[in-house]
């Protein structure tokens, strides 16, 4: 697994953000199970790919929360 470039999540909207943070958190969750039975993951740094993907995703969630906050509420549309 890839990890997510900071600069493609920015671009993407609060619902997709949602979404695939639950797909990722959903395959963290599977991937751990597997670890906690003993079995041996296909990828050993799957794992940390997938929390650090996850981390990523709250972070710029979490910059649009307080982005909202100063903005009263509102959301601007930023100029690319």
């Amino acid at each position: 697994m890839p990890l997510l470039k900071m600069q493609d999540l920015k671009a993407m909207r609060q619902e997709e953000l949602e979404s695939k943070l639950q797909s990722l958190e959903d395959e963290l969750m599977h991937e751990r199970g597997v670890a906690a039975m003993g079995g041996a993951p296909p990828s050993p740094g799957r794992i940390r790919a997938l929390r650090t993907n996850v981390a990523r995703i709250r972070t710029v969630m979490r910059e649009l929360e307080i982005k909202t906050a100063k903005d009263g509420g509102k959301m601007k549309e930023e100029k690319t």
